[in-house]
């Protein structure tokens, strides 16, 4: 039997374990609105859509959904760079889309020869594989170029990793690609149901940032994605996967509310990634353009402009011709130059 003093304490210090949780809630940073619905699709500006086709499609087993050409105001307006003509072909993997785009008309740069995976033009989309062992081999019968040393299988004593296998790639145009098998204790319900298929679907789309605060301020405080998982990712696996001696990464996954996430990579070591170009524009090779969709494009941009972000589009561009696949877009760049198309349909 607890004596009068004893209730009296027990009582007054529950009161004050409560007040503290009321006042420790209220200090929490409350979610942003999300002004983003999903990731819609991933870019890639392209240099041979023949090739590039061939390759997404014959290896990769993507399928074509729509082969468009297209020019005009609109488009030199959404993209910044005059005189636009490009061929578009929008291609789909499980449920996932990327978009092959080709400049017809002006030709940008190529990628540069000695891009790093450290390098913060460095973006790639993550394949889901239902069996390594068997898409390696694949990869390897297609005499594709390699950016890994070969398979790496993360260890057991990284918790939020452990299993995961993942392999390097590049493309016709030197875009890497990264094929990826989750152990059944990670990655989404849908990627571990029985399938026929080897090659399942994108689960995220990666890019190197230099600082994860500043990146996790413009995903989540600005466009209202979360914070899905974080992982700090070193040791001779790591850097056999990315190529990269030394390589210690922070990597944050972000998700909206549907589609592939966004999984920012810092190099915590080596910092020696080289910046954006500041000159790239979107017929350039090595342009990579993120796809979010949202129900009121003109108050996204509204929101970018008062948190003085980069436009490339000349503000919200209307689909006046009908040849784009929404009703009106813009394009910014988040805080290393990673070109996001915001897309209202």
């Amino acid at each position: 039997m607890r004596s009068l003093v004893q209730r009296r304490f027990l009582h007054s210090g529950k009161a004050a374990i409560c007040v503290l949780v009321l006042i420790l809630a209220s200090k929490a940073p409350a979610q942003t609105p999300a002004l983003v619905d999903g990731v819609e699709s991933i870019g890639i500006t392209v240099s041979d859509m023949e090739r590039a086709v061939d390759f997404y499609s014959r290896i990769l087993t993507f399928e074509k959904v729509s082969d468009t050409e297209v020019s005009g105001e609109d488009v030199e307006h959404l993209e910044g760079v005059f005189g636009t003509r490009m061929r578009v072909v929008r291609m789909k993997l499980g449920d996932e889309f990327i978009e092959l785009i080709e400049y017809l008309a002006p030709k940008g740069r190529p990628i540069p020869v000695d891009s790093r995976s450290n390098d913060r033009w460095f973006q790639h989309i993550a394949i889901i594989v239902s069996d390594m062992d068997k898409a390696y081999a694949l990869l390897r019968q297609n005499k594709v170029e390699f950016a890994s040393s070969g398979p790496q299988k993360l260890p057991g004593w990284n918790k939020n990793a452990a299993g995961i296998s993942a392999f390097y790639f590049k493309d016709p145009d030197e875009h890497p690609v990264e094929i990826l098998q989750f152990p059944p204790d990670k990655g989404a319900t849908k990627w571990h149901q029985p399938s026929d298929r080897l090659f399942l679907g994108i689960d995220h789309t990666a890019i190197v940032v230099w600082d994860t605060d500043t990146s996790v301020r413009f995903y989540r405080d600005v466009l209202g994605m979360r914070v899905a998982g974080e992982s700090e990712n070193y040791g001779t696996e790591q850097e056999h996967l990315n190529n990269v001696f030394g390589a210690h990464l922070r990597i944050t996954a972000l998700r909206a509310a549907d589609g592939p996430g966004i999984e920012l990579l810092e190099y915590l070591a080596p910092r020696d990634g080289r910046p954006f170009p500041a000159d790239e524009h979107a017929n350039d090779i090595v342009h990579r353009q993120t796809v979010l969709l949202t129900h009121k494009a003109d108050g996204v941009a509204q929101e970018l402009r008062n948190r003085k972000a980069s436009f490339v589009s000349s503000g919200v561009v209307a689909n006046h011709t009908g040849q784009l696949g929404f009703n009106k877009a813009l394009v910014v760049r988040d805080p290393d130059g990673h070109a996001i198309e915001i897309e209202q349909k």
